[in-house]
């Protein structure tokens, strides 16, 4: 088991990774606060890994409540069913909420952590590469709103994140090459040993080589910690995390979170986003093309296949987090990592939504 420690000032955590964490009793146990668990999972992650973690909690009362799957459920109809069941049954602040799945349980149970009684211990156990990567650490929780992604959401920090790599065997194929589109934003970043890990080695990734994916891990959850402890709350530096989602969100609030898997999402709009640092010169197109073959070679898309009305497509930029103005921030690449720009030119951001969704 590697440990990687997430030293905030007021909530600092520990992020484990290794093989065979969930049947680990000394481990999980060691998380459970209070005298009740709540275990918040889905119909597909249940079956796989519910029993094994109910198994290692001793000495507690253990429930568990399944969500509906998919990035649709992340609403306040799923919100509400966990924070009405944790009523119910009495729970209390300082007992524990668990986490057992993807980025969209991640999410909606850390917001229902965060909510109820204005904040309970919470535990989170991601089992998809994508959460492993990215949403299960720094904090992060939301649910979606009609017109926008994660416009509804609270910073809240767990006490710990436990990574099973054994956990994506079982992945679909899709769900699984999801991930990359995160991990592929870490390179760009600057991560110097991931760009070289996905650059030589896509065969072995999609084949699933376990040593190489528990260092990919490793690598992004290191990188996203050391920003996130320098800043927390993304009144910076942080934003830079967003690479590409700018314009993942708005292609997945414009197909109603149906057609498209984040991490497929954030694919296209990591090239949409390289695409216009090149068009400004910040970057050569030589690096739009190197991303492109790579994205594509990871089985990941690289253009929706279908036409987004960029009007609709500019307005959900609008309704973007990180927008301060009437411009829209956008972090774009340079030769030494990214930048975040105000981008006022909408001419150009209209041409590159036509480029890519068409």
């Amino acid at each position: 088991m590697r440990l990687l420690p997430l030293p905030l000032k007021d909530n600092p955590y520990t992020i484990h990774i290794g093989s065979g964490l969930l049947q680990n009793k000394q481990l999980v146990s060691s998380f459970c606060e209070g005298e009740n668990v709540l275990i918040v999972t889905n119909q597909l992650v249940a079956p796989l890994y519910l029993d094994k973690v109910q198994n290692t909690i001793e000495g507690k009362t253990v429930y568990h409540l399944l969500i509906d799957d998919g990035e649709v459920n992340k609403s306040r109809e799923s919100l509400f069913k966990i924070i009405d069941f944790l009523v119910e049954n009495n729970f209390r602040r300082n007992d524990t909420l668990i986490a057992l799945g993807g980025g969209v349980i991640g999410d909606l149970a850390g917001f229902a952590a965060a909510s109820y009684q204005r904040g309970m211990n919470l535990v989170q156990v991601p089992t998809t590469l994508l959460s492993q990567v990215d949403s299960s650490v720094g904090g992060k929780t939301a649910i979606n709103h009609q017109q926008g992604k994660n416009l509804i959401g609270a910073f809240y920090q767990p006490s710990a994140v436990i990574i099973d790599v054994d956990t994506l065997d079982s992945l679909p194929k899709r769900e699984y090459l999801s991930g990359f589109g995160e991990i592929v934003k870490y390179a760009l970043l600057g991560e110097k040993q991931i760009a070289e890990i996905l650059q030589n080695n896509v065969v072995s990734l999609k084949e699933r080589n376990k040593p190489l994916l528990e260092e990919l891990i490793f690598l992004s959850c290191q990188m996203k910690a050391n920003i996130v402890a320098r800043d927390e709350k993304e009144q910076g530096e942080r934003a830079l995390l967003n690479l590409g989602h700018t314009f993942a969100h708005a292609i997945e609030t414009l197909t109603d979170y149906k057609r498209f898997l984040h991490g497929e999402a954030v694919s296209i709009g990591i090239l949409m986003a390289l695409s216009i640092s090149a068009k400004k010169s910040l970057i050569n197109s030589q690096v739009v093309r190197q991303y492109h073959q790579l994205i594509s070679e990871l089985g990941l898309p690289v253009a929706t296949g279908i036409k987004l009305a960029s009007k609709e497509f500019v307005a959900a930029m609008r309704k973007d987090k990180k927008n301060q103005s009437e411009a829209i921030r956008l972090v774009l690449a340079t030769p030494s990592g990214c930048n975040l720009e105000e981008e006022n030119d909408f001419q150009l951001i209209t041409e590159i939504i036509n480029q890519y969704c068409s």
